[in-house]
């Protein structure tokens, strides 16, 4: 372990309900929010993804910095990364003309590098042992490629091959659920939380869709700016939530510490 490293708390919250709603809410504001900063406020994709990388920067420095969890840096965190992913996978689909077979075969193997160094190194991909700088980095490289991995895959299946918002959402939320329901009979524990991690994605990318896009092309037609402020703001009442709970658990291990 990293000198220091005793010091430092998990950085990762508890995985729960809680955990998974803010999850795939966050993904799908990551891709009505971009939509939203690059076509409605007319940003553009170059302009909003320097933004989106920028505020990244500021709130990971901010993240690394923190000594422990803290529900409203780590969560900020991911919606950003969440951005920054779906329009790094933007850029190559539509600047560079990238084939979404490609992209999602690229993110895959930066993902399996990333997570093949990070056991090499580190000899597990547990998320509970979050507590040195080092272990941190690597989780937060891996992040950044399940969102990128997501949105190509996601772009791939609901638009590539044709299956649409609503069949995309109802398809990738049935293989969420049949990765918990492997995790509950007693499969890795490690291996299905990353699994269900970057199908979070592409079901939060599909739902956003299905609610924003227009009835012309399939979707229910609310708009990214209306979707993104609905989803924004339970991720907002489910943060300020856990960060009450958060609060009120260290004020009782202090006392029950004496402190």
């Amino acid at each position: 372990m990293q000198s220091g490293a005793k010091l430092m708390l998990n950085k990762v919250p508890e995985i729960t309900l809680a955990f998974w709603f803010i999850k795939i809410m966050s993904t799908t504001v990551g891709e009505t929010g971009a939509d939203y900063l690059a076509v409605n406020v007319g940003l553009g994709a170059t302009a909003t993804t320097l933004l989106m990388v920028a505020l990244l920067a500021a709130a990971l420095i901010a993240q690394l910095r923190a000594r422990r969890y803290v529900p409203a840096i780590y969560w900020l965190t991911v919606v950003l990364v969440s951005v920054v992913g779906t329009q790094i996978t933007d850029a190559l689909t539509d600047g560079l003309n990238v084939s979404l077979y490609v992209s999602t075969a690229v993110f895959a193997v930066a993902l399996a590098v990333t997570f093949l160094a990070w056991f090499a190194v580190e000899k597990t991909l547990s998320i509970h042992s979050i507590v040195t700088r080092r272990r941190e980095l690597f989780y937060w490289t891996a992040i950044l490629f399940t969102f990128a991995l997501g949105t190509a895959s996601g772009d791939l299946a609901t638009e590539a091959l044709g299956l649409g918002f609503t069949l995309g959402v109802v398809i990738f939320g049935l293989l969420i659920l049949a990765t918990a329901g492997a995790w509950y009979i007693g499969a890795n524990a490690v291996l299905t939380f990353w699994i269900a991690y970057i199908l979070t994605r592409p079901l939060g990318a599909s739902l956003g869709d299905l609610l924003s896009q227009s009835q012309t092309y399939g979707g229910l037609g609310l708009g990214t700016i209306v979707t993104s402020i609905v989803f924004l703001a339970i991720i907002i009442a489910l943060v300020v939530r856990l960060t009450v709970q958060d609060s009120r658990q260290r004020d009782s291990d202090g006392a029950e510490a004496g402190i």
